[in-house]
């Protein structure tokens, strides 16, 4: 059974922040050693973005709140609220990012009436609230209350490849089922001045946003698909458990992100890829640069250049990846939707084309997806889709 993205939307807070202008702030806090300072400018200034959206609507130089929480640009004081203080923004700002993107893509779904969605999977790993995202979402777009309705949370960077396997699933299991995916991050409500390495890297590479995906294995509707949903798998590589975290403290949640990441991922990667390409034939000896498109998880620059040296891939391969880091910072698990949309929009050459991608996450986990960028219209409208084998193009 073949299984298809329809519609993919992205969605990002309306307050903008400059890279050169966050650093300038970030590295003139009072706190901050001399060597801190200088990592503050070193990880802003390598970080290889140029701009950045969040929620946050205080953290700008010319912002007007009253009683500001998080910066006061009076001062040019970072400030540092509590985690529920944070958490209270999270459940404000990101309903809003998750109806947005969800809302985006369903409306885009020709064919697809609102009632037709039979399940919601919604996953984020910046804040909680309960009743949560997925029933904010049943809500605002009129779904049908019976909807089945899931939630992933706190999984990290890769959390978009469970949800779409998860929605790939259902379909198969079920031929008329219509899946809206829906992933939201709000990432920069856990930045803060520090002199430790790992949160200034956080600072110089977070960012919001939200990503929404309509998946179905239906066929009877007016336009072709976006993308087939060929092949997932997962790799849990055998050291990097300390190197990569997620965890609660009392003033946000606090990233770890050892610098010895880059070499697991260059010391693994091809290992990890192993699974996912033998799934295809066509696809085991191939050298990895014959592969069209690379839809990477952009989780920082030196990230991309351990996967662009041992993959031995092109420039163009990594600029979807590369132009979604300078102009949207890490999203966590939104990013690679992004990056996928970059090169969903991105010129067929000649037929369909082949997408291998990938995100990382703590544990150090390793995520990987198989698609199929459609270059023709499915098949004909006269039955609901089940029986046909994935292109291998």
């Amino acid at each position: 059974m073949t299984v298809y993205v329809r519609a993919l939307e992205t969605a990002v807070p309306p307050t903008l922040l400059i890279q050169h202008e966050a650093r300038d702030v970030f590295a003139a806090q009072p706190g901050l050693t001399r060597l801190g300072s200088r990592l503050v400018t070193t990880c802003f200034d390598s970080a290889a973005i140029d701009t950045r959206y969040t929620a946050v609507r205080e953290l700008t130089l010319d912002s007007d709140a009253e009683d500001p929480q998080f910066f006061d640009p009076q001062t040019g004081l970072l400030r540092s609220p509590s985690t529920k203080a944070r958490n209270n923004l999270f459940v404000e700002e990101a309903t809003k990012l998750f109806i947005e993107a969800a809302d985006a893509a369903v409306s885009k779904c020709d064919g697809i009436d609102r009632l037709d969605i039979t399940h919601l999977v919604t996953v984020s790993c910046t804040g909680f609230f309960n009743p949560g995202p997925d029933y904010k979402i049943v809500r605002a777009l009129g779904l049908n209350p019976a909807v089945q309705r899931y939630h992933l949370g706190f999984m990290g960077c890769y959390a978009a490849f469970p949800a779409l396997r998860a929605a790939k699933s259902f379909c198969e299991a079920d031929p008329t089922a219509v899946v809206l995916v829906v992933c939201a991050e709000l990432c920069s409500l856990h930045v803060r001045t520090s002199n430790d390495p790992d949160t200034i890297m956080g600072s110089a590479l977070f960012a919001d946003g939200a990503a929404a995906a309509v998946v179905t294995a239906r066929n009877d509707l007016p336009n072709p698909p976006l993308l087939q949903l060929d092949h997932f798998e997962t790799v849990l590589t055998p050291v990097g458990e300390d190197s990569m975290a997620w965890n609660i403290g009392d003033e946000g949640f606090e990233m770890v992100l050892g610098n010895y990441v880059p070499h697991i991922i260059d010391e693994h990667i091809v290992g990890a890829l192993e699974p996912l390409l033998a799934r295809d034939p066509s696809l085991r000896e191939l050298p990895y640069r014959d592969i069209t498109h690379w839809a990477i998880h952009p989780g920082g620059r030196s990230i991309l250049d351990k996967v662009q040296s041992r993959l031995d891939l092109t420039d163009e391969q990594l600029l979807p990846a590369r132009e979604t880091l300078r102009n949207y910072g890490n999203m966590s698990s939104a990013t690679v939707l992004f990056v996928l949309k970059h090169i969903l929009i991105l010129p067929l050459r000649e037929g369909d084309e082949r997408i291998c991608s990938m995100a990382f996450g703590p544990g150090l986990t390793v995520e990987t997806g198989l698609f199929t960028k459609v270059a023709q219209p499915a098949d004909e409208p006269d039955a609901v889709a089940g029986e046909a084998e994935p292109s291998l193009a």
